[in-house]
């Protein structure tokens, strides 16, 4: 059975006064409270042993046809990114689609153990 996650309508976040990134470093540095620069209704909080996503880059090698490269080169080449990036958005956005257990979006339509 699949777990998903209820989606919340979020309050708008309420105005903060504007610092520069220097000015919150040396905040932050001081040991000042920046926890009002901080929007924490749009932090996640991680669940007992619920693992953080692994962004460690792995090298995957995959054979495509010849067609499929030229269709890859074509719609990168309209969208300006190279061809290695285009193929990980469209994977990432089909994970998440998906509910790719280890998607962005977390939810999952994977049986769990």
């Amino acid at each position: 059975m699949s777990s998903k996650r209820k989606i919340q309508n979020r309050k708008p976040a309420p105005r903060r006064a504007h610092i520069t990134a220097a000015q919150f470093d040396a905040k932050f540095d001081a040991g000042a409270d920046i926890s009002e620069h901080l929007d924490l209704g749009a932090a996640r909080i991680f669940a007992p042993g619920e693992e953080r996503l692994d962004l460690t880059p792995t090298k995957v090698n995959v054979d495509f046809p010849r067609w499929m490269v030229d269709g890859l080169d074509i719609a990168a080449d309209r969208v300006g990114v190279p061809r290695q990036s285009l193929i990980k958005m469209w994977l990432a956005e089909r994970l998440e689609k998906a509910g790719s257990p280890n998607s962005r979006k977390g939810a999952s339509v994977f049986p769990g153990p």
